[in-house]
């Protein structure tokens, strides 16, 4: 049975765009998958991401409007969809007009709008890349003949995306901004208390353990653990890669803390399964949702950024652009300015290859400018 529970937009489709009669549409061989239309295709494809939601997310979307795009604009199903097609869509995708992105539209819903705007280059690769996963993963069901994305040049790109990944990070400054915004924060009343005192703990975790938003979200009292007298978080990341995070005294501390406001002992218990983060009141049987800590992450960069405007509007301008994963990127590259050893920052981050941590070394940059400019 084709699982339902993905929320691809509400698309009712002819018999002629389908996908069950599409030009790409392999022909003999061993099907690997039963789904014998489009949409039913997709639906697989994003059940194999079930257990990721913040992915999960992303690659819906994605997939559900290359599907709007390519029966309503070409008038063909996904399964016919040639290299020429998809070339017209990476130009579509940097200019989405009209409808496409009438902010009049509702966010939600079968009318809505997909798109807010223009994608960034960025964007446009990002969202190529995921389609790019999506034709391989049909073509390697038996589903598709080829992937019309194989082709797609590549030179060049992973510099841009890598330089793009390397400037979302908060420098010690405005990071330091960020911290002392979160202390001006109302407080006056109890549940202004009950805001500033999770704003401060969930800042202080993201960055203290350089996480993800999905492991952030997931994150119980139990995954704590002390070995030789220092603590550790475990953690279940992308791809369901397991690692321990290293917890510092002064993190542990901010929990404590966190956890006292709420009435809960200091100390954690091996079999608790009480969130690291929990609703504001403080409920320890609900978990937060990883879109949930994103907007309150946003939120606080937001206001903080309106607080930097007047004197400094550089810096608010890259407080507009921060999200949960600057948080992550700004703990390895304070943690690869402080010296630490580049072994260490990848285990931390739960890197496959040390190549792509060596992103966050900038201490050289930062000599060689300052050789280079003040001889």
């Amino acid at each position: 049975m084709v699982p339902t529970s993905d929320h691809l937009p509400p698309v009712v489709l002819p018999s002629a765009l389908d996908g069950r009669h599409g030009s790409n549409r392999a022909r003999g061989g061993v099907r690997q998958i039963a789904a014998d239309t489009d949409i039913d295709a997709v639906r697989l494809w994003l059940a194999e991401y079930a257990n990721s939601p913040h992915t999960l997310r992303s690659y819906r979307k994605e997939a559900g409007r290359l599907l709007i795009w390519a029966t309503r604009v070409l008038g063909k199903p996904l399964s016919s969809l040639t290299r020429e097609d998809l070339l017209a869509y990476e130009v579509f995708l940097a200019n989405p007009s009209g409808e496409w992105a009438d902010p009049t539209l509702p966010r939600r819903g079968g009318a809505r709008r997909l798109f807010e705007g223009p994608l960034s280059p960025r964007s446009a690769r990002q969202a190529m890349g995921i389609l790019s996963g999506l034709f391989r993963y049909l073509v390697a069901a038996g589903y598709l003949a080829g992937n019309p994305l194989a082709l797609r040049r590549r030179r060049g790109e992973s510099k841009a995306g890598r330089r793009a990944s390397v400037e979302r990070y908060l420098n010690h400054e405005l990071w330091q901004s960020v911290l002392d915004f979160i202390e001006t924060l109302p407080r006056v009343t109890h549940r202004e208390q009950q805001h500033y005192e999770r704003i401060r703990w969930l800042f202080r975790l993201l960055y203290g353990a350089s996480l993800r938003v999905s492991e952030a979200a997931h994150a119980k009292a139990s995954d704590l653990s002390q070995r030789r007298s220092k603590w550790w978080l475990h953690v279940v990341g992308k791809g369901g890669a397991e690692g321990d995070v290293p917890m510092a005294d002064e993190l542990m501390a901010d929990l404590a803390r966190y956890r006292q406001f709420h009435g809960l002992p200091a100390i954690t218990a091996a079999l608790e399964t009480t969130p690291l983060v929990m609703s504001v009141a403080g409920r320890t049987n609900r978990f937060l949702t990883p879109t949930a800590i994103y907007l309150i992450v946003k939120e606080v960069f937001r206001r903080a950024a309106a607080a930097l405007d007047a004197v400094d509007p550089s810096a608010a301008a890259t407080l507009r652009r921060a999200s949960t994963h600057w948080l992550r990127h700004t703990s390895a590259t304070h943690q690869a300015d402080a010296g630490n050893d580049i072994r260490f920052i990848q285990k931390n981050l739960r890197h496959a290859s040390i190549e792509t941590t060596a992103i966050y070394l900038h201490a050289e940059d930062d000599l060689r400018h300052e050789r280079t400019t003040n001889r």
